[in-house]
């Protein structure tokens, strides 16, 4: 979808503007909204809201065609609401409607003369990012591993955005079209069969990202890891006959002295459970356990493509978790790279056994702050949904301030997280007779205690932890990748610049 944006006059410049299609709100109170009056020259659009023909809910639509006045085609009306000022629900809700009607259209091009300065608490350039991002989830295909692809997008294409009286920044329209296309790696990554997105495929993906974007990228292969020590890493990937990768891609758009940000994603390209093994229904979902990886490789995409004046690392351990003669079994007392002892009570808690080591990594670039984006555990899903990630880091001024951050980039973006405790009293829930820790806590409090294993590797400098286990993907009839929480890594990027 191309976008643009134009400024209309909506007294009369509106009403002359040549499209196929012009869309405009109108509420539940049959109130026309000022881009709806500026097009109601003869009175039809009135007539059509006063007939009941459209509610004015959010969602309702109501196609016209050759309304008295207007130069363009069609008109569009769609309903937002009870009240002028727009809750975000009700906008996205209206901008989806809109699209789907457009894309039934036998017109190229349209405009959306949305309201996008009346939608409550946020300002214009959230809601084009808003419009920008719901187009490309609209239009956003799952069809590329068929041999007979789905009926080709019909419809508009070309989508000018009139702009309101306060203007927009056409800085946010480039922002949103770099959101949207990282987003859409990340839930192409996710989607992809786990026999053809490997850590391999992972590894060449940031490799093509750095060609593209200039980016810095280091891939270290198993005899680097066992040189690193990464002994925890490793227990998870000698199960498979996968070859793991650990990949560093470099983001030097900041000045060359400054603190880089570091994204760690967990890359486990499809999860068994290992020795442990998960129960065969919906295990073909565990090949969204990659999803925290693909998020980072989709900021990247976003970062580079949007030219962030931010240094930034994106640091992605990737490999299967297989059962296998050689795969590791429970207690089995594994070393991390730190030193710090593991048993691993639970071969199916190895998102853990991988982070921690990158993590450790992450010390040598003397970070301004670590972040990692993890699928992490079923139970974040029980105390959160599939509407909100979880949000953990430690107790005091600077990770406070670094929760802050993270949680307004998620409110800023619709991608939004809450924050946890942590602390001793969960981390006590980790000791083990025989090694340093327990890669699984005892009863109770299970996304905190996972929380709590990584804490253990990350004390050198600031940290947070995602767990994105309900966000990342849905499951049913629209099974698929959602792309987060590729919208809140790049907005908190953007607000440190």
């Amino acid at each position: 979808m191309d976008f643009s944006i134009k400024a209309f006059d909506t007294k009369n410049t509106l009403a002359a503007a040549k499209s196929g299609c012009i869309a405009v709100a109108v509420y539940e109170n049959k109130k026309l909204s000022a881009a709806a009056k500026a097009l109601d020259v003869n009175g039809d659009i009135s007539a059509a809201l006063k007939s009941g023909d459209i509610s004015g809910k959010p969602g309702s639509t109501l196609l016209l065609r050759g309304v008295a006045g207007v130069a363009a085609s069609r008109v569009l009306l769609v309903g937002l609401g009870a009240d002028e000022v727009v809750s975000e629900k009700s906008f996205a809700t209206g901008v989806t409607a809109a699209l789907k009607v457009f894309s039934t259209l036998g017109a190229a091009d349209a405009i959306i003369a949305f309201p996008l300065d009346s939608v409550k608490e946020r300002d214009a350039n959230w809601a084009l990012r808003a419009l920008v991002i719901g187009a490309s989830d609209a239009e956003f295909r799952t069809d590329g591993q068929k041999s007979k692809k789905d009926p080709a997008i019909a419809g508009v294409r070309k989508i000018v955005v009139a702009a309101p009286s306060a203007g927009l920044d056409k800085a946010a329209l480039t922002q949103a079209a770099a959101i949207a296309n990282g987003m859409n790696l990340t839930k192409e990554l996710g989607n992809l069969s786990p026999n053809v997105c490997t850590p391999t495929f992972l590894a060449t993906t940031a490799r093509k990202l750095a060609d593209d974007y200039g980016f810095d990228i280091e891939v270290l292969e198993r005899k680097q890891l066992e040189a690193l020590k990464m002994g925890s890493f490793l227990s998870v990937a000698k199960g498979s006959d996968e070859a793991p990768k650990f990949i560093v891609l470099k983001h030097n758009g900041g000045k060359a002295k400054d603190a880089p940000v570091v994204l760690v994603g967990k890359g486990i390209t499809f999860d068994t459970g290992g020795i442990s093994l998960k129960p065969g229904p919906g295990m073909d979902e565990m090949k969204y356990d990659m999803c925290g990886a693909g998020s980072v490789l989709g900021t990247f995409r976003a970062i580079g493509e949007m030219g962030l004046k931010l240094n930034v690392v994106g640091i992605v351990a990737a490999c299967e978790n297989m059962p296998s003669g050689r795969a590791s079994k429970p207690g089995d007392i594994v070393t991390a790279m730190n030193g710090t002892t593991i048993e691993i009570l639970n071969t199916d808690a190895e998102g853990r056994l991988i982070l921690c080591d990158a993590l450790t990594y992450a010390e040598r670039f003397k970070p301004a702050a670590v972040v990692d984006i993890a699928t992490l555990t079923g139970a974040c899903i029980v105390a959160l949904g599939h509407h909100t990630s979880g949000l953990f880091t430690r107790d005091d001024a600077a990770h406070d301030a670094l929760a802050t951050e993270l949680l307004d980039a998620g409110k800023q973006a619709g991608d939004v997280a809450w924050r946890f405790p942590l602390g001793e009293i969960y981390n006590d829930q980790l000791k083990s007779n025989f090694a340093d820790l327990a890669n699984i806590g005892t009863p109770g409090a299970a996304s905190i205690t996972a929380a709590c294993f990584l804490e253990n590797f990350t004390r050198k400098y600031t940290w947070a932890h995602l767990d994105i286990a309900g966000t990342a993907w849905k499951s049913g009839a629209n099974k698929g990748a959602t792309g987060r929480p590729v919208p809140l890594l790049t907005t908190f990027l953007m607000n440190r610049v």
